[in-house]
């Protein structure tokens, strides 16, 4: 059964007035944070890196009028637990991260439900929507191309724009020890050398996205994340790709004008190649949408989550 955190131990209430906070176990020694509020069908939020659930605080208020909601911290993010990674990084793949969400979602009563996702979290919602397809109804991904197309189409431009995804794959422990040793300056020089800088944030979400940062083993689970997307991730997907396997549920994609996916793919046409029923467009703002642009995501994402657009 899933646990409640009491309000004066919860670090980030104040983004989310009304909304309760929880602790599912998902495997193991592995306990899943989220946090739940509103009233409809369900729809489960996945933040992406290096950030937690508290990306969601400027949309939250209106989805939760239309959805009950759940805004997870991934495996190795946030509140959730961050395990020590295999010698594969099993237990960091985006099939085990899915997992997860599937048994969160069913130990809080949601036996289907539509995702809403961004970056990291996106890629956990694909192979969600591949692995547990009765469960998903319709995805709205966030920024970014699928994992294996964006690898094997690496330029120099999004090596250069993209570092941290060579980074964080490096063997352990040299980039956990040098995240470990100035988180705070992690967070800021990560999110703030995209297009808009740091001041798109609220500076309640920025000082969530540090503290979790801080806590013990985040620095492992964000490159155990990394680490099995250059491998084991791609093994899965690759495998998808030679037996034919798509997403066959509505999927919608949306990516920020001025950030790196615009510049270095073409997200909706690679989505096409993997996805049946793709519907998207760029939006006026960079990597952040949620944050950046949250009137622009609500109008594009809110039709189509409620089935306005197939």
């Amino acid at each position: 059964m899933p646990a409640s955190l009491p309000a004066q131990d919860d670090p980030g209430a104040a983004l989310f007035p009304g909304f309760a906070s929880q602790f599912v176990e998902t495997a193991p020694g592995v306990r899943i944070h989220a946090r739940s509020g509103g009233e409809g069908p369900p729809l489960l939020l996945l933040h992406g890196h290096p950030q937690t659930h508290a990306i969601w605080h400027r949309v939250a208020p209106t989805l939760a009028q239309h959805f009950t909601l759940v805004l997870a911290d991934l495996r190795g993010y946030g509140d959730s637990s961050k395990p020590a990674g295999k010698a594969d990084h099993a237990n960091y793949s985006k099939r085990t991260m899915a997992l997860d969400m599937r048994r969160l979602m069913q130990a809080l009563g949601h036996g289907r439900f539509a995702v809403l996702a961004h970056d990291r979290g996106a890629r956990v919602a694909h192979r969600l929507a591949v692995d547990h397809a009765e469960a998903v109804s319709r995805l709205v991904m966030l920024d970014i191309a699928p994992t294996l197309a964006m690898y094997e189409q690496t330029s120099e431009a999004f090596a250069r724009a993209y570092w941290h995804w060579f980074f964080l794959i490096q063997p352990a422990p040299l980039p956990e020890r040098l995240i470990t040793a100035d988180p705070a300056a992690y967070i800021r020089d990560v999110m703030g050398r995209r297009s808009a800088g740091l001041a798109p944030f609220d500076p309640r979400a920025l000082a969530e996205y540090m503290r979790a940062a801080a806590l013990p083993g985040t620095a492992h689970g964000l490159c155990e994340d990394y680490r099995a997307s250059a491998g084991i991730d791609l093994l899965h997907d690759r495998a998808d790709r030679d037996a034919g396997r798509r997403l066959n549920q509505p999927l919608m994609a949306l990516w920020g004008a001025e950030g790196v996916i615009q510049r270095c793919f073409y997200p909706l046409a690679e989505w096409q190649r993997v996805a049946s029923d793709v519907c998207g467009q760029a939006l006026p703002c960079g990597h952040y949408i949620a944050e950046e642009a949250p009137e622009a995501l609500l109008a594009a994402a809110l039709p189509f989550l409620q089935g306005g657009v197939a």
